[in-house]
């Protein structure tokens, strides 16, 4: 499953509640807002680095770079992706869950 993250961390529950349901082998992708919590040292950082032997991460690009975060250090197994790595992980993947 992929499961895609688009509220940041700091409004609301939304990547706690997929961290938490996620199944082992799942992806995650973090676009518009949810990209800030890619950050490292950033307050999800150890919950997201506990996962990353069991989940996928994945941040899209653009919305890296739209908020400023391009030259920030993120956390380490986070893979940034492009608008086209984002429909190759739509289309790879079974089923998508969105975390409103």
């Amino acid at each position: 499953m992929l499961h895609i993250v688009n509220k940041s961390p700091f409004d609301r529950n939304a990547l706690n509640s997929c961290l938490r349901l996620a199944a082992h082998g799942s992806s995650v992708l973090l676009i518009e807002d949810g990209v800030y919590a890619a950050v490292a040292n950033a307050a999800q950082a150890d919950k997201i680095a506990n996962r990353t032997g069991e989940l996928s991460f994945y941040a899209l690009g653009p919305d890296v770079a739209a908020r400023g975060l391009i030259d920030t250090p993120l956390i380490e197994g986070i893979t940034v992706v492009d608008y086209e790595g984002f429909v190759d992980l739509v289309s790879e993947h079974d089923a998508s869950q969105s975390w409103l």
